[in-house]
């Protein structure tokens, strides 16, 4: 199994390494057949290649069984007016592997219950995963520029959508819920928006294929406010590009942390183990404040690992084993400085990767 490694920017390279360490640790105890191969990406290929995604690192993608990806972006590389910017690596990735839809699962582990910033009463027991489609909407359509105009500077960004887009991811968040609790949840701005009137539309026909999975409409404002309000309400929600982009980091703070989520995107393309070739990576950003100085949490990184062994390597039992593992380390009461609550034992990012691989090679 041929996995790519992309650090990229900030802590990045922090939390990937720990999850790296996890892979290795699964292979030993699990007998995988691990190859990892490393690549510059983002903010690090600009500065060494004047490019984000370098050709050879696309190439090594498309060659790969999956990607793990760290994270890229920084304040460097901020500028309005730079014609190449980091996360251009990410987008391109995306298309150029035919990844359509991301899965991003919260799930609020008991003993973290306290790190939220919502009531304990209100956020115990979710456990819900967006499916959020990945190659159209907003970020991909076209004209998207600044330009000059009658009085003065404006600017345009075209929302576009077809049916085929959106039928297909929303068959992935049918198929998903017939494995958890069956209901779906499909989110949109359809007073307003003609793609979003179109979404519900589809999404509402492909429903009628899935006659044993409940199926509701949530306008995207709304939606907003039931997040925090009533998380444990919801079990699949699926959504278009930017709106998934929006209420995934929003739903970070039901379970307390960004470092504690995970994603996997994933395409119709099967790679050499036909299993679905998909990109993994923490939803957390570069957080460059905190680089380098052992703060980071890796456990979305390494939960991102877990993904990876369950979808593109088919590699079940170490997945669950991972999984397993990072519940059972965060139940002991160890937190890295985002998870600190009372009692808890505060340790870095290196300290949380050993205690999850020892606990991986130990037979956790």
């Amino acid at each position: 199994m041929k996995i790519l490694v992309l650090p990229g920017d900030g802590i990045g390279p922090e939390v990937t390494a720990e999850a790296v360490g996890v892979l290795r640790a699964c292979a030993e105890r699990f007998g995988l057949a691990l190859e990892l191969e490393e690549g510059v990406v983002g903010g690090s290929a600009i500065d060494l290649h004047g490019t984000p995604l370098p050709a050879d690192v696309l190439r090594a993608a498309l060659e790969a069984d999956g990607v793990l990806l760290g994270a890229v972006g920084g304040p460097k590389w901020e500028d309005p007016n730079a014609s190449v910017r980091p996360e251009q690596a990410l987008l391109a990735l995306r298309k150029e592997l035919g990844l359509f839809a991301n899965l991003r699962p919260v799930r609020v582990h008991p003993r973290l219950v306290s790190a939220s910033p919502l009531r304990p009463d209100v956020v115990s027991g979710a456990d819900f995963v967006f499916v959020r489609e990945l190659t159209g909407g907003i970020y991909f359509g076209a004209p998207s520029e600044e330009r000059g105009g009658p009085r003065g500077r404006e600017a345009v960004d075209t929302c576009f959508y077809t049916e085929a887009e959106i039928a297909r991811v929303a068959r992935c968040a049918f198929g998903l819920a017939r494995s958890r609790r069956k209901k779906v949840t499909s989110v949109d701005k359809a007073n307003i928006l003609a793609t979003s009137r179109l979404w519900r539309k589809v999404v509402g026909e492909v429903g009628r294929e899935f006659p044993d999975v409940t199926l509701e409409h949530v306008l995207v404002d709304a939606m907003a406010m039931h997040l925090l309000r009533r998380p444990r309400d919801f079990d699949v929600v699926v959504t278009e590009n930017l709106f998934g982009d929006i209420l995934t980091d929003e739903a970070s703070m039901v379970a307390g942390s960004m470092g504690l989520l995970p994603s996997a995107s994933l395409g119709e393309a099967r790679n050499r183990l036909g299993r679905p070739r998909g990109l993994y990576e923490p939803i957390h950003g570069s957080a460059p404040d905190i680089a380098g100085r052992d703060l980071a949490n890796p456990l979305a990184a390494i939960l991102s690992a877990a993904l990876l062994l369950r979808y593109s390597c088919g590699a079940e039992e170490a997945a669950a084993t991972v999984e397993r593992v990072v519940d059972e380390v965060v139940a002991s009461g160890v937190g890295t400085p985002d998870l600190a609550r009372d009692g808890a034992e505060v340790v870095g990012c290196k300290e949380m990767g050993r205690l999850v691989r020892e606990k991986i090679r130990e037979g956790g």
